[in-house]
This record gives C-alpha cells, sequence and structure tokens, in this order.
C-alpha cells in the first residue's frame, strides 16, 4: 500500500481543487444569442430615455414642444407599456399572464390621463381643471399595478403566510403614511383648497402612492423564482412611477409644475421600462418551457438515467412548502422589513414631538396600529418558530435513526481527505467501530490498485457542474479491520466543499459476477474454456504479439482440433453418465499434456481443442514436427484405457493439426482444424493429420457440387435410365433397376459414383430420393399401360428408410395416384449399418409388404450385417454383393462362398440377383450354382425409356451356354470360352473390346 504522505495529498488535491458545491459555473454565451439581442435591447432604451432627459433638461428649445413632448410623449411611452404587455400576456404558455394584463390596464389609464391633459394644454391651450378626467385617470393607475403585483408575488400557501403579508403590508403603508403625514399630508390637509373634492384629490395621490410603495417593497422580497428578470424590471418601472408622482405631489414641486421639465424623463423611464419588462429574460427556453425547473437525475455510470419524475416547487412536506428558497441576503432583507417599518413610524412621531407640535390623532391611531400589527406578527412569528423547532428536532430524530439504522456506512470526507463523520454501520460492514475511522485518511483505507481511478473519478465529478451531475457511484476495494479487503460501492454527494459517501458492501456481488463471468466463459462438465473463450484466446494468440517477433511467433502458432472416436457408443452402451466421466478424464489428460501458456478447451460433445502458442523458433520444419510429436502423443495419452465404474473403455482420438498464417483469422484457423481432423477420421480413425490447402479445396469442390446437385433436380437435368434383371434360365427380362444419371449444364456427365458420395454426406439426397422413387414408379405405371408390365426396382438406403423422408402414406398415394398394380414395385434395401434399428425396420418392411412392395436384400455376403437382416427382415430378394460376382470364375474359395449362399437363397425360396454380372463366364457359372437372375453388362447396360420399350418389346435376352467347369480347373486363363458368345446389349462384343464397369456407363442419347 501506498505511503500516506504520498496518497493523501492526491485526494486531498482533487478536493481542493474544484469549488464547493452550489459554485455556479459560467459558461460563455453564442455569439448573436439572446444576451447579445437583449444588450442591444438595453442599450437602445438607455439612449432613448436619455435623450428625452436631455431634452426635458434644455426646455425641448420652445415651449410648444416641451408640452407636446411633456404631454403626448408620455402618453406615447404609457400606451407603448400597455402594448407591450398586453402582447406578451398573448403569447402561449405564459405564467402570470393576469400580471401582465393589469400593467396593460394601468399603463391605459396612465396613457388616456396624458392624453387628456395634452388635450387641455396644447389643443385648447388652457391650465387643466382641477379636477378633470385626467385625475379620474391616474387614480386609477394604481390599483391595477397593486393588483398585478399580487399576481407576480409568490403566495403563501398557509393561513399565517397570508396574515403576514397583510401585516406587514400594512407595517409598511402605515409607517409611510405616519412619515408623510407628519411631513407634508397634514399641512395639506388643513389647508383650504378651492373645493372638498380637490382637497380630496390632494390626499388621493399620495395615499395611493403610499399603497402602491407598500405593495412594492413587500412584495419585492416575496415575488416568484419564475421569469425573476421581468419581474424585477416590473417592480423598478413601478417603484421609478410612484418615486416621480411623490415628487410631483409634495408641496416643493406641485404648484411649480409644468408638462415637459425634467420630472416628466421619470415617468417616460418609469413607462419604458414597464414595456422592456416581460420581454427582458430573452427566449432562451422558449415560451414552452417557462415556468418549470430542470430536473438532473443521479448519475449512475453504466447504467442509463431514468425518466423525468420529480416532486413540484410546492410540494407538501418540502422545504418550499412554507418558505420559498431564497438568497441569504434577500432572506434578511425580508425578516427586517417589519422593523425597519417600525422604525420609520418611530420617527415620524418622533418629529412632530422633537418640532414641538401636538401629536395628531391621525399619527397616534396609524402608530398604535402599526405596533399592534408589529406585535401580532411576532406572535405569529414566535409560534411558527415553536412549530419549526418541534419540525426540525422531529426530522433530526428521524434522519438520526435512518443513518445509525442503515446497512450502508455514511461517511463525510473533509476537503483534507480526512473521515469527519462515520455512520455506526461501519462496524458490521468493516468489521471496525466508526470511532477508530474518524479522523483517518480516507487514501489509506482504499486499495493502491484503485486509488488512482478514484482520485481520477473525484476529479470528473467535482469538475462538473451539480445541476448536471448531482451524485457519483465509485466502487473499490477497501481495507477491513481483519486486514483483508472488502469490495465497496459507494454513491458519493458534495458536502461544503468535502464528500459525502453512502457505502455499501458488494463483495458477495462481485464474487458472483465473477463466477457468472467464469461459467459463461467455461465448460459446465470439464471446466475447461468453452468456444467463445477458446476462440477469442486464439485471436489474441494471432493479433497480440510484438511486432518484433510477430511475424516467426505467429507462424509457430498450432491449434489441436480433437475428436474421440467411438464415444457415442460409450453413450449408448453404458450411459450417458459414463460417457460424461469418460469427458472429464479426458479433459483433465488434455489439461496435464499441455503446457503453462498454453489453452485446452472442450468445444462440445466429444470435441477438444488445444491452442499451442508459438515461439521464436526459426526452423519451421522442426517446430512442426515438434507439434506432430505432441499431437501424436496426447493421441496416445487420451486413447488409453478409462477406469469407470470398474470398468476399462476404450475410445480412439483423431487430432487435426493447423498452424497459423499470415492474415488468417481465429475462425478460419479451427476451421483448418476441424478440417484436418475429419481428414484423420476419414483415413481411418486414431491418426494425426496436418493441414493442406488441398483439404480446403477439396471441401469447397463438393460444396459447390453439392449445390449443383440440388439446383440440378429443379432444373430438370436429372434423368433415369433402367438395366434390365435378366432371368439366367432363359433370358426373360424380370424387372429393371432404375439408376439416376446427371448431365450437366456444361456438358459434364456425372455418374453415381461421383455425385452420389456428394449427396449422401448429409441430408441432400432426400430431394433426390424422393423424385427417382416417384419418376420411377411414374414411368413403370406408363409401360404397365401400355402391356409392358414389368416390376421396377428402387435402390433406398436403411437409413433413408427409417428418417421417414418417404412415409408411408405417401409411397401408398404415390402407388395409388399412378395406378401402378401390385407387385410391381420392388425396393432394394442398401447400407444397412450396426447401428441401424432392426426393430424398427422390419416395422417399416412389413407396412411396405402390405403394400404389395417387395423387398430385395443388397449386398449379400458382404458382411455379418446382412447374414443378421435376413435372419430379421421381411426380404424377398436376395441381391449378392458384387466382390462375390467379380471373382466368382478364378477364385475357387469365392466360387464356394457363392455357391454356400444361393443354396441359402434357394433353401429359403427367395429368388437370387447377382449383380455386375459382366462377362459370358460368370453367367455360366452362376446359373451353375443356382442363381436365379443376373444384372450387368454381359446383358445390357443401362437404357433410356425408348431403348427399354424395345428390350422389353423383344422379351429378353441370350444367355450363353457351356460347360461349367470353372477356369480355376482347367488351369487356364481361356475356359468358358468354347462356343459361349459375349453377349452385351443384344449384340455380340468381339474379343478386342474391352468391358466397362457398370458405374461409368456413358448416358445413351435420349
Amino acid at each position: 500500500m501506498s505511503a500516506p504522505s504520498t496518497s493523501t495529498p492526491v485526494l486531498d488535491g482533487a478536493l481542493r481543487a474544484h469549488p464547493p458545491k452550489g459554485a455556479p459555473l459560467t459558461r460563455p454565451s453564442s455569439a448573436g444569442g439572446p444576451g447579445s439581442r437583449n444588450t442591444v435591447h438595453q442599450l437602445a432604451l438607455v439612449l432613448l430615455c436619455a435623450a428625452y432627459a436631455v431634452g426635458s433638461a434644455l426646455g425641448w428649445g420652445s415651449d410648444r414642444l416641451a408640452l407636446i413632448m411633456g404631454d403626448f410623449g408620455l402618453a406615447a411611452a404609457a400606451g407603448a407599456a400597455a402594448v407591450s404587455c398586453f402582447l406578451y400576456a398573448r403569447t402561449r404558455r405564459v405564467r402570470f399572464r393576469p400580471a401582465w394584463m393589469l400593467f396593460a390596464l394601468s399603463s391605459t389609464m396612465a396613457a388616456l390621463g396624458n392624453v387628456v391633459w395634452g388635450w387641455y394644454e396644447v389643443v385648447l391651450n388652457r391650465p387643466v381643471p382641477s379636477p378633470s378626467y385626467a385625475d379620474l385617470f391616474f387614480l386609477c393607475f394604481a390599483p391595477p399595478a397593486i393588483v398585478g403585483l399580487l399576481v407576480l408575488a409568490a403566495r403563501p400557501v398557509t393561513k399565517a403566510g397570508w396574515v403576514c403579508l397583510v401585516l406587514d403590508a400594512w407595517l409598511i403603508a402605515g409607517s409611510l403614511l405616519t412619515l408623510a403625514w407628519s411631513l407634508a399630508l397634514a399641512q395639506a390637509a388643513r389647508l383650504d383648497g378651492p373645493s372638498v373634492a380637490h382637497a380630496a384629490l390632494t390626499l388621493a395621490y399620495p395615499l395611493l402612492d403610499i399603497a402602491l410603495v407598500s405593495m412594492v417593497l413587500v412584495l419585492h422580497f416575496r415575488r416568484s423564482s419564475v421569469n425573476r428578470t421581468a419581474v424585477n424590471t416590473a417592480v423598478g418601472a413601478l417603484a421609478l412611477t410612484v418615486m416621480c408622482d411623490a415628487l410631483f405631489t409634495s408641496p416643493l414641486l406641485h404648484h411649480g409644475y409644468r408638462s415637459g421639465q425634467l420630472l416628466d424623463a421619470g415617468w417616460f423611464a418609469g413607462s419604458l421600462l414597464l414595456a422592456y419588462a416581460p420581454w427582458a429574460a430573452g427566449r432562451r427556453r422558449g415560451a414552452g418551457d417557462e415556468g418549470h425547473t430542470r430536473v438532473v437525475h443521479e448519475h449512475v455510470p453504466g447504467q442509463r438515467r431514468p425518466g423525468p419524475a420529480h416532486l413540484p416547487p410546492h410540494a407538501p412536506g418540502g422545504d418550499h412548502s412554507r418558505y420559498p428558497a431564497t438568497r441569504p441576503i434577500t432572506g434578511s432583507l425580508a425578516a427586517l422589513t417589519p422593523y425597519l417599518a417600525a422604525a420609520v413610524c418611530t420617527l415620524g412621531i418622533l418629529y412632530n414631538v422633537l418640532n414641538g407640535r401636538s401629536v395628531d390623532r391621525v399619527v397616534l391611531l396609524t402608530g398604535g396600529a402599526v405596533v399592534l400589527a408589529l406585535v401580532a406578527r411576532q406572535g405569529i412569528m414566535l409560534l411558527d418558530n415553536i412549530t419549526l423547532t418541534q419540525e426540525l428536532a422531529q426530522k433530526e430524530n428521524h434522519f438520526r435513526s435512518l443513518v445509525q439504522g442503515s446497512s450502508d456506512v455514511i461517511m463525510i470526507a473533509a476537503p483534507s481527505g480526512v473521515l469527519r463523520y462515520v455512520s455506526p454501520a461501519a462496524a458490521g460492514v468493516y468489521g471496525r467501530p466508526a470511532e477508530e475511522l474518524v479522523g483517518t485518511e480516507l487514501a489509506q483505507l482504499i486499495h493502491p490498485e484503485d486509488l488512482g481511478c478514484v482520485v481520477h473519478e473525484v476529479r470528473r465529478f467535482l469538475a462538473t457542474s451539480p445541476q448536471e451531475e448531482p451524485t457519483t457511484r465509485i466502487e473499490c476495494r477497501f481495507r477491513s479491520g481483519d486486514g483483508g479487503w472488502l469490495n465497496v460501492e459507494s454513491t458519493v454527494n458534495r458536502h461544503h466543499g468535502g464528500l459525502i459517501f453512502n457505502s455499501r458492501d458488494v463483495t458477495e456481488r462481485v464474487r458472483l459476477q465473477a463466477q457468472l463471468q467464469h461459467n459463461a466463459e467455461h465448460d459446465p462438465l470439464t471446466d475447461l474454456p468453452n468456444r467463445a473463450l477458446f476462440t477469442r484466446r486464439v485471436q489474441q494468440a494471432l493479433s497480440g504479439r510484438r511486432s518484433s517477433d510477430r511475424g516467426t511467433a505467429l507462424r509457430n502458432t498450432a491449434v489441436l482440433f480433437i475428436d474421440l472416436d467411438g464415444f457415442k457408443a460409450v453413450n449408448d452402451t453404458i450411459g450417458h453418465q459414463a460417457g460424461d466421466e469418460l469427458l472429464v478424464q479426458a479433459a483433465r489428460r488434455l489439461q496435464d499434456a499441455v503446457r503453462q501458456g498454453d489453452t485446452a478447451s472442450r468445444l462440445g460433445g466429444d470435441e477438444f481443442a488445444a491452442l499451442i502458442v508459438g515461439d521464436t523458433t526459426r526452423d519451421r520444419s522442426a517446430r512442426e514436427r515438434h507439434i506432430l510429436e505432441l499431437a501424436d502423443r496426447l493421441r496416445v495419452t487420451l486413447s488409453q484405457p478409462y477406469l469407470i465404474d470398474g470398468n476399462e473403455v476404450r475410445v480412439a482420438a483423431s487430432i487435426g493439426v493447423a498452424f497459423a498464417e499470415a492474415g488468417l483469422g481465429a475462425g478460419e484457423l479451427l476451421r483448418n482444424a476441424d478440417l484436418a481432423m475429419y481428414r484423420a477420421k476419414a483415413g481411418g480413425k486414431g491418426r494425426v493429420e496436418l493441414y493442406k490447402p488441398q483439404m480446403q479445396q477439396d471441401v469447397v469442390r463438393k460444396a459447390e457440387l453439392a449445390t449443383r446437385l440440388r439446383a440440378a433436380l429443379h432444373d430438370g437435368e436429372f434423368a433415369l435410365l433402367h438395366q434390365p434383371v435378366v432371368r439366367l434360365e432363359d433370358g426373360r427380362i424380370s424387372s429393371v433397376a432404375a439408376h439416376p444419371r446427371w448431365r450437366s449444364s456444361q456438358g459434364v456427365l456425372f455418374t453415381p459414383a461421383e455425385f452420389l458420395r456428394v449427396a449422401e454426406d448429409g441430408d441432400k439426397t432426400v430431394e433426390l430420393d424422393r423424385w427417382m422413387f416417384e419418376r420411377a414408379v411414374e414411368q413403370a405405371a406408363d409401360r404397365a399401360a401400355s402391356g409392358l408390365n414389368v416390376p421396377v426396382v428402387v435402390r433406398v438406403g436403411a437409413r433413408r428408410l427409417l428418417d421417414r423422408s418417404m412415409p408411408l402414406g405417401s409411397v401408398e398415394a404415390l402407388l395409388t395416384r399412378h395406378g401402378l398394380p401390385s407387385g410391381s414395385l420392388l425396393v432394394e434395401l442398401s447400407d444397412i449399418e450396426p447401428n441401424v434399428s432392426l426393430d424398427e425396420l422390419e416395422r417399416r418392411l412389413s407396412a411396405l409388404r402390405r403394400l404389395g412392395v417387395r423387398i430385395a436384400l443388397d449386398g449379400f455376403g458382404g458382411g455379418c450385417v446382412a447374414i443378421t437382416a435376413l435372419r430379421r427382415l421381411p426380404v424377398d430378394v436376395l441381391k449378392l454383393d458384387r466382390g462375390l460376382v467379380e471373382g466368382v470364375v478364378e477364385s475357387a474359395r469365392l466360387h464356394k462362398i457363392t455357391s454356400g449362399l444361393l443354396r441359402i437363397a434357394g433353401d429359403l425360396g427367395l429368388q437370387s440377383v447377382a449383380e455386375g454380372v459382366d462377362v459370358p463366364e460368370q453367367v455360366v457359372a452362376l446359373r451353375a450354382m443356382g442363381c436365379t437372375h443376373g444384372q450387368g453388362m454381359a446383358f445390357s447396360g443401362p437404357l433410356d425409356e425408348y431403348r427399354l420399350r424395345r428390350a422389353l418389346g423383344r422379351g429378353g435376352y441370350p444367355v450363353p451356354h457351356g460347360p461349367a467347369e470353372p477356369a480355376f480347373a482347367g488351369g487356364g486363363a481361356k475356359a468358358y470360352t468354347g462356343g459361349v458368345p459375349a453377349v452385351l446389349g443384344g449384340g455380340t462384343l468381339g474379343g478386342g473390346t474391352a468391358l466397362r464397369p457398370h458405374n461409368e456407363t456413358p448416358v445413351p442419347p435420349t
């Protein structure tokens, strides 16, 4: 762990290098934005007001122009304010719409009053009478403005708040009334005016001004936080107007006032300010956003932010429900307002007393009312303070209970990085008491490997605006009481320049995540890396080398692809549990055989792989020999007997080896090793094969041929030929065997020996078998309809017959649809493998026989499976294996075996067919041994439909006759030649013409 002297300044610097919570982060406004436009408007407003003030100070150059500017100029300014407020109130989604409408009405009254005033002075050219209609409009200016200020104010939500608002308004109004009455209003009330109306008018102006000033002062500290700039501008405009009204009604200026003087500049500026007020805030957020507060959600790395969900600004129970959040100075002035009002009232009374005047009854009544209001307000405030104190104590107890009872640890770190507070939960989470952690440097408790990441995240968090990211999350290792390390997740908040950590122990979660990650990348049975992890490590081995030695090491990197031969038989014979145990033991042997830096993997089933990381050996051949020797040792190791449940189980291992090459990806390298493994299995299993590029070419060619084979069926490139099956006794044609031929569109002829081997590798023969079956039945039905009713033989593999690719219902429907007579279809069963279920095959063949289909068993005598099938299956015809027929004349051993098999067929009452009868000597020998039928070039090759009908019309082929002594009996190679012609398709073949194998017979022209 790092020493405290080096770690502490790092965290301390991270905490001190950034402003504390709440510090404003300013951003420069873009050029041409709302800020620059507001500056232009403000500058134009200042210039206009300054021009009017200069004109007023200079008397406008003439008395006539002074009267016009003093009356109609003020009317124009007030009209502009009315129009501006009205237009703003008509915009969409404007908060406090009634307030701006009232301000528009108030400005309209002022404009009308100035128009009437100008009518008398400018148009009629006579003094304005007192009272007049102008006074009526001017008196109507204050009430709408007062109500508008009430609308703009942040209205209280409790009865006590409303009472305090009324009391504050009266305290200010009463104090101003006391002071004004003492200074001037008392004298004005005693003066004898022209009439009572004139005296009332004289008092009405100052009283309304006092009311308006009171509302301005009391509501200035209660204004809403929404659109603060507009509200402040409107309040300033009204305050300037009231100040000018006070100067106008004062004895000093009242009798000497004339329109166009400097006092008019104040009214003019007030009207223009009110006109500018609603647009002062600009359009930064748009009309639709006014009055809405931005909500910032907690930032959690790696997670999406939740949807917008926040409490209203005045939700009950929140801090804003009773007292809106204000700035400290504003809150202090609002609290001192009642006391300042009481001081003003006291000064008014002292002024009368000190001047030797008797205290006026109005002053006494007003002062007493102010004192009573102050006492009532103090009582309400006292009760409210008591309630707040109780609520604060309850909340403090509540939060103390939450902190102390929480399972999370709450820690407060000072700007220096020292822990100032740790909740009691630390004893249960960290195993250390909270008192021991208080005063400890936080950097000493964090794991040294995680400290750098923690400091980086703290610096990034503190550099971000609190409005954009109020919290962050940090996960690190934390020292526990026993000296170990715990995985701790902490939610971090700002706190007076320091940080608050809300931490919880997530060690079990981290362990579970690691376990889940391990399970996702490893085989659950053997615990070896699975295919995904193995592929990733191969890719890393191919691309993660340094450029200096990458070439040599890359070429020496090899992948071994391993398959256990005979594993399926283990599952089938002794059970899957034994098979799993064998896989576990094989995985252990493989893991022990590879080096420390190599990777052994189970890819799935009984397939394994090993990555042998290359070295810098320059000799490529020596490296190949070494890898092949390693693979061969591994093959021997995996082929050793496995002891499972007391029994020895043996399997072999086929291994394919592929070396990495430049530009070769992980998937391609695995594919190459897989191809080499399949070549090893095809070569006899239990072998090691090195990948060669020719293997990939063979696969590509095979795939292309398979694709062309599939397309050939749809393009009609296949033809069905039939080879006659002849009775050896008289040469009559007893049946015809169907053979497919493919002549591609490129003119290339493919015989079954070429394309069926490709097709049999997968499911590609399903469609071919279905086509051949239907075509053979269709042509046989056509021949039967024309009087040539000869059974047709269709060759079908045993596995294909069992996989339901040709359901029994489809065979019955096919025979019914084409009207093929019963007994005219013979299914030749081939490729009976040892793992084919004879029980299921017997049921299938019995169902076909009930439909009138005869069954022939192909390859009789070629292995023990044919003998077992003969014992179990319902068979009508036995077809001798081609290997017996080819050597029946030359080999005495094969002659005896074939003779015995034919005797078995005769004893069972079955027909026998010899396939591949190509020379007359074979015909004579087979007939002598009791074979009933023959098929081969000695009679005819596969024929198209035209030639087949001609052959059927002739009825048969000539059968050679001669002595029945085989060639081995006479000791010469020329036996069976005397008087025995070689018959081939109804013609005689000269002695110089060679016979072609039947599987390469060309397709006759059609």
